[in-house]
């Protein structure tokens, strides 16, 4: 079987710059979208947080009323155990039952005063509760009206690209296994490295795409040559000369065309 020609110094140059093309139009995708994904992450948990926090002031005001319904069941035996030792009162055989009956009465009437107190701090409560109720429950909806509008807005921005962006990693993949391992690994950490993204840049009117910095002209006639990879001294991007970038952009947007 024939051996496989290696890939020359042009060939992965121009294999490069594709795959920086393609790296590219994926981050411009993704510049669309901008924030969105994260606004509407974060609206999502400011919802469901509003919604446990919902719960459990449903839950609280469930226990006070609770509470409630024990202190006027309190307030009825009181009332029966009242009425029990005033009719025991009138059958008394002397001075020391009646006392005794007198105090028990006093004691249920001050067991009703105590519950009747606690029921009027329960319902101050409550009204305090149903007002913190209904402004989270305001605060949910313009939360949930804002989250709606938000993905909207990334839906609708999916839909146009998500397709397009998921043919284009693909492409990014095939394009990487053109090249070696230690020129991938390099590519990447440049990528990295820099703002905008921008490993492999072309050279224009003397000097690297988006630098101020001339290159010596002896430089640029062997970048021209394509005979060896050559990096930017000042920014560590790697150079091709302007006709190839130009050759492959042109090759690069008929096949983004078609995705």
């Amino acid at each position: 079987m024939a051996k496989k020609a290696e890939a020359t110094v042009e060939d992965r140059l121009r294999a490069l710059y594709d795959l920086q093309l393609i790296d590219s139009r994926v981050d411009e995708i993704r510049n669309v979208r901008g924030e969105l994904p994260l606004e509407v992450q974060d609206l999502e948990d400011e919802v469901e947080g509003l919604n446990t926090r919902l719960e459990k002031l449903m839950a609280n005001l469930g226990i006070i009323d609770d509470q409630i319904k024990s202190k006027k069941n309190l307030i009825e035996e009181a009332k029966v155990l009242i009425k029990k030792y005033s009719d025991q009162q009138k059958n008394v055989r002397n001075n020391r039952e009646y006392n005794s009956i007198t105090k028990e009465v006093e004691f249920q009437e001050l067991e009703i005063q105590l519950a009747e107190k606690h029921i009027k701090e329960f319902k101050v409560q409550i009204d305090q509760k149903k007002e913190v109720i209904d402004e989270t429950k305001g605060r949910l909806k313009d939360r949930k009206s804002h989250l709606k509008h938000k993905r909207s807005e990334l839906d609708a921005i999916l839909a146009e690209t998500q397709k397009e962006e998921e043919a284009l990693l693909k492409k990014s993949e095939d394009f990487q296994k053109k090249l070696d391992e230690r020129l991938v690994n390099a590519y990447n950490r440049i990528r990295n490295n820099v703002k905008n993204g921008l490993a492999v840049v072309p050279i224009e009117r003397g000097a690297a795409g988006g630098s101020f910095f001339t290159i010596p002209p002896q430089i640029q006639v062997e970048i021209a040559s394509r005979k060896k990879v050559i990096t930017d001294e000042h920014s560590g991007r790697i150079l091709v000369d302007a006709e190839l970038a130009k050759e492959e952009k042109e090759k690069m947007d008929k096949m983004f065309a078609k995705l």
